[in-house]
């Protein structure tokens, strides 16, 4: 079986945490590629917003070329968790609220 990543990276003031089967140093210098993002499959109702954005911003992605700096740590796990973007400063979690309908005028 493959080996799974948790990879933790910077990226516009939130913090991503994303799974990944591959990790390696990037053919461009200064650049780690992260490649075969897994993303959970959800068949029932229950979505979770956070990992529905990340498949939404990555799901088309081949190879994620982050730049060194911006990861925060790359650790091998068991098994994947939640995928979560949280916020640089605080650390809580970015929830994307669902949107409401417009106010009648």
């Amino acid at each position: 079986m493959k080996p799974l990543y948790k990879i933790t990276f910077l990226n516009a003031g939130k913090i991503y945490e994303l799974y990944a089967r591959k990790v390696s140093a990037g053919t461009l210098w200064g650049f780690t590629e992260v490649a075969e993002l897994v993303f959970d499959l959800h068949d029932g109702l229950v979505i979770d917003p956070t990992e529905e954005r990340l498949r939404d911003e990555f799901g088309a992605t081949r190879v994620l070329h982050l730049p060194m700096q911006s990861i925060v740590r790359i650790e091998e796990v068991e098994r994947k968790g939640q995928s979560a973007i949280r916020d640089a400063a605080t650390g809580e979690k970015v929830v994307t609220p669902f949107p409401l309908p417009a106010k009648p005028r």
